[in-house]
């Protein structure tokens, strides 16, 4: 039987025909096996243990990921789906840009993949903790989130609001007519 992948360069061609991310969850490829892709803390990409710095290369493996019922993650096309390892969140939040004020305020991140998602309902902010320190996501599409970087969590904390909350004073952030507790105080 002939091997039908498709080689990373065609697909390459064919990334400026969409934008955003690929429909992956109305594709049910058969399951091909784990690939040697991981996704660093720190949002860097690994091939075989080698940086991919090729920046398309990357967009183009963010658009047909996936986050499996399993929790695992993999890489969809219409032809085969291959996991990958990721150690934290798949994507990390680098950059925040605040349009309007007071209720009309939208919170948009820039993801380390070019990608842009604005904090509103389909979209929340979460604080969970990982050990004492504060681990900040922001969620992206499909159960893939974004760790929200170290200086844009500080920009977060300097936009929230104190409110009263039933276990005291909380942090709240407001954007796009959603409310995102950031911690009690």
């Amino acid at each position: 039987m002939q091997d039908q992948r498709v080689p990373p360069e065609r697909l390459l061609s064919a990334i400026g025909k969409f934008n955003g991310p690929a429909p992956v969850h109305l594709w049910d490829p058969p399951y091909c096996g784990k690939i040697d892709i991981r996704i660093a803390r720190d949002g860097r990409w690994y091939h075989d243990g080698s940086l991919i710095r090729r920046p398309a290369l990357i967009q183009l493996f963010a658009s047909v990921l996936r986050r499996e019922p399993d929790g695992s993650f993999s890489l969809v096309t219409p032809a085969e789906r291959v996991t990958i390892e990721v150690e934290d969140c798949p994507f990390v939040a680098t950059l925040l840009d605040v349009q309007g004020e007071g209720d009309a305020r939208a919170l948009q991140f820039t993801l380390n993949t070019g990608e842009t998602v604005t904090a509103d309902a389909d979209h929340g902010i979460e604080v969970g903790e990982e050990g004492v320190q504060p681990h900040p996501t922001l969620h992206v599409r499909g159960g893939l989130e974004a760790l929200i970087s170290r200086n844009v969590f500080y920009q977060l904390v300097a936009l929230a609001q104190v409110e009263p909350g039933a276990a005291g004073e909380q942090l709240v952030l407001h954007s796009a007519g959603g409310d995102f507790l950031l911690g009690k105080l």
